[in-house]
């Protein structure tokens, strides 16, 4: 039954990447699915049986996050906005944004979440030490996406609180046609 499960939810990620940069909807509908494939995940190593929930209106919300006691990281970057400019339809850039650990722990960044599959986002691995800085990378794939762009990257990581939103943005010109215009 869990690889049934896993499968349809993995068929649907992948129908809904292929249209994912088109609209908003689809960008939310497969973080709801990347979140209930990660519970799912999360729950067979448990040992437990991937059983489907329901809510109902009468049920509450889980609680809010509580902010950690002890000494925490705190993750510091230089810049949290990028603009590339204006880019032809099919180039792929990179930027690195920059992170310095201004706290009293390790900082360690869990992950980097993209809001479209056209972003490919790398991170420093390792712990980063009190005073110690990392990268996250971030990588744009503009082939098929003209016009004005505008990502997010959502890195989790052990601070407070535990997200930070990284965006870019893009002006991607339309290619050329092969062909030439038409008379």
């Amino acid at each position: 039954m869990k690889k049934v499960i896993y499968i349809v939810l993995i068929a649907g990620g992948a129908t809904l990447l292929m249209g994912a940069c088109k609209s908003r909807e689809s960008e939310k509908r497969i973080a709801e699915l990347e979140s209930r494939l990660a519970q799912l995940e999360n729950n067979k190593g448990a040992g437990a049986t991937a059983t489907p929930t329901t809510t109902t209106p009468t049920e509450t919300a889980a609680a809010p996050d509580v902010k950690p006691e002890g000494p925490l990281p705190v993750a510091e970057f230089s810049k949290v906005d990028h603009d590339f400019g204006t880019i032809t339809e099919g180039q792929k850039v990179v930027y690195t944004y920059k992170v310095k650990n201004t706290g009293q722990a390790p900082l360690i960044i869990q992950s980097a979440q993209p809001s479209c599959g056209c972003t490919v986002p790398k991170w420093s691995q390792e712990p980063i030490p009190v005073g110690g800085t990392g990268e996250i990378t971030a990588e744009f794939d503009s082939n098929g996406k003209p016009g004005v762009q505008n990502k997010t990257i959502t890195v989790t990581s052990n601070t407070w609180p535990k997200t930070t939103t990284l965006r870019f943005k893009a002006m991607v010109t339309p290619k050329a046609e092969a062909n030439g215009p038409v008379k």
